[in-house]
This record gives C-alpha cells, sequence and structure tokens, in this order.
C-alpha cells in the first residue's frame, strides 16, 4: 500500500536534465508559462502536443503521443512525467452555452490521458482540476476536505464535476496499481497571454479588454455581470507554474492540493482597480439579470506550502499592473487602437 502522505524530498538540477515532459495544452496560457519555467530549470526534453495534430479525446490519438513520449525518452518510460493542462475552459456565458462540452470533453480527456499514462508505465502524471469543483457554499476559505460536501455552483457544474473525477481515478489507480499521479487545485488565473476573446474569456482579461476598449474609443461607460457582490481569488499565471513543477517535483500523494494565494477581492473592488489601471473614468453599470457565479471564492493554501513548499509570490495589484501593460503592447498596440 502506498502511503498516501508520503513526500519526496525536492530533487537536483539532474531530476529537469533527465526527464521527459509530455505538456498537454502546452501551447496555452498556462502551460506556455509551465513551459518556459521547465525550460528555465534545465529541462531539454520538452513535447507539446497541438490540438491540431492530436485529439486528446481520441485514445488512437493518445497513444501515438505517448509513443512519441517514449521515443524522446530513449525508451524509457518511467523517465516520462505527464503535466494535463490541457482543458476545455470558459467564463460563465460558456459554460452555460456549452455544458455538454464542458463536461465530456474534459473528463474523457483526463481519464484516458490518466488510465494510458498508467498502462504505459509512466513515471508520474500531473492532473489540473479547478476551484469550480467545489461546492458552491463552501466554508471560506475552501479546503480540500471540503471537495465532496455539496453540488457545485450550478453554471459551471458540468465542469467542475467533470474535472473532479481526476482525484477519484488518481486515488483508485494509486490504490490499486501504486500509479504516482497527483492532482492541483489552481483558483482563477490571470497574467500575460491569457484568453481576451470575449465570448469565452474569465473575468480579468474580459474586464481589461472592456475597459480598454472603452478608453480607446472614448465610451463614457461599461456595462458588467452581475451585482459586483461575488468574490474571487486570484493566483498569478507564473505562480502557478512554479506550483505546478513544484508539485510535480516532490509530492508524491493523492491528496488533492489547492494553488493559490489566500486572498480574495470582491468583483466590484475588481472592477474598480482595473479601471484605474486601464484608465478608464466613466461609469459602470451592473447588469443584475446575470449571474454573479458562486459567491465566494477564496482557498485554504496551507497544504501547497506544507506539502512541496509552495507559496504564491507576485502581489496582485502588482501582477494585474503587469497584465495591462503586456495586453496594451501584445494585444492592443497603439496601432490597433479605436
Amino acid at each position: 500500500m502506498i502511503d498516501a502522505n508520503k513526500n519526496r524530498p525536492a530533487a537536483g538540477p539532474e531530476f529537469w536534465d533527465e526527464k521527459t515532459f509530455l505538456v498537454t495544452g502546452g501551447a496555452g496560457f498556462l502551460g506556455s508559462h509551465v513551459v518556459d519555467a521547465l525550460r528555465g530549470r534545465g529541462a531539454a526534453k520538452i513535447l507539446v502536443p497541438r490540438a491540431k495534430e492530436r485529439d486528446l479525446r481520441d485514445i488512437g490519438a493518445i497513444k501515438q503521443l505517448f509513443a512519441d513520449a517514449i521515443g524522446r525518452a530513449r525508451g524509457d518510460a518511467s523517465a516520462v512525467i505527464v503535466l494535463h493542462l490541457a482543458a476545455v475552459v470558459g467564463g460563465i456565458g460558456a459554460n452555460r452555452l456549452r455544458p455538454a462540452e464542458f463536461f465530456y470533453d474534459n473528463l474523457i480527456m483526463g481519464v484516458q490521458l490518466l488510465d494510458q499514462a498508467y498502462r504505459h508505465g509512466f513515471g508520474k502524471f500531473v492532473g489540473l482540476s479547478t476551484v469550480c469543483s467545489y461546492p458552491k457554499f463552501t466554508p471560506v476559505p475552501f479546503a480540500e476536505d471540503n471537495l465532496w460536501d455539496g453540488y457545485p455552483e450550478e453554471t459551471n457544474a458540468p465542469y467542475g464535476l467533470a474535472k473532479k473525477m481526476l482525484v477519484v481515478q488518481s486515488q483508485a489507480y494509486r490504490q490499486q496499481y501504486g500509479f504516482d499521479s497527483i492532482v492541483l487545485f489552481p483558483v482563477n488565473l490571470y497574467g500575460p497571454r491569457d484568453n481576451f476573446d470575449p465570448d469565452s474569456s474569465h473575468v480579468i482579461p474580459a474586464l481589461i479588454k472592456k475597459c480598454c476598449h472603452a478608453v480607446d474609443t472614448g465610451q463614457s461607460e461599461i456595462v458588467v455581470w452581475g451585482s459586483g457582490s461575488a468574490t474571487r481569488e486570484f493566483l498569478h499565471v507564473e505562480d502557478a507554474a512554479e506550483g505546478i513543477l513544484r508539485a510535480a517535483e516532490s509530492y508524491d500523494s493523492s491528496d488533492p492540493v489547492n494553488l493559490g494565494s489566500g486572498s480574495e477581492v470582491s468583483i466590484c473592488d475588481l472592477v474598480t482597480l482595473v479601471a484605474q489601471e486601464t484608465g478608464f473614468t466613466g461609469r459602470i453599470i451592473w447588469d443584475t439579470t446575470k449571474p454573479d457565479g458562486q459567491p465566494r471564492r477564496c482557498l485554504d493554501t496551507r497544504r501547497a506550502e506544507e506539502r512541496f513548499n509552495f507559496r504564491a509570490t507576485i502581489d496582485f495589484e502588482v501582477g494585474l499592473r503587469r497584465t495591462v501593460a503586456w495586453y496594451r503592447e501584445q494585444v492592443c498596440p497603439p496601432a490597433h487602437r479605436g
């Protein structure tokens, strides 16, 4: 029986050089930062599948991908670590519009990838779940032991439940097969390279885009969903990447672990902060016919610090300022405004 609380000591530089890292979603928002962090640690063997080439809902595509990873590892499957970051994600609107896709695609990817990682003899599987998995009325701060105390907030329950199944599978495969798989629960992420598409983006990039557009076009007001009373916790994407790699390196348990900053901000205060950083001084109209989503979100982050010495380091206002600056430089430079 594997000790569910066993932790590995931190590995040396050779760990990153010797392992082959297969990063699903490695070309996306979080994944690209994880790949950068891997390279910064000296990892040279990194495999990033692209969705147009490898459909991770297709078991045949997964087997081909895993054969490529073993080839990259020179035949040593035990040297392969899967970092499963790929997901079908979006804000409240996207979750309400496409609940079946959010459930099926996320569930089938996670189930098949973890199972095939075990069957191929890989050394480790790191799965990312979501704060949306927590019950709607979880006591704040959300502790990992609260995961099964109720049903998730309705607007994103299909997505949250699909991702939560990674915990069940990880624990089952550890118990029966002794397979080293872990599951992390990041809170809402933000930072450079985020998705700014208004049809699928989360709250921070959506607000940045909306405020910047209003400034550039001279609009005197913006409309924001909900009442502004809900609270959220945000983790900078670079902090999230650091937490994932620390867990990949030294955490060996199927006990779920939160990744967060440990502090919350109301949506009302968030809108004020984004307006200040973008220079928007107009009127803010709250559309209370639209849902607020989960009333409060704030994670208990002690387990991550205790188990693999992770603690967020990027101040929220500093990180928000950097994100706005990146958007202005990379997505909406002066020549494309108006």
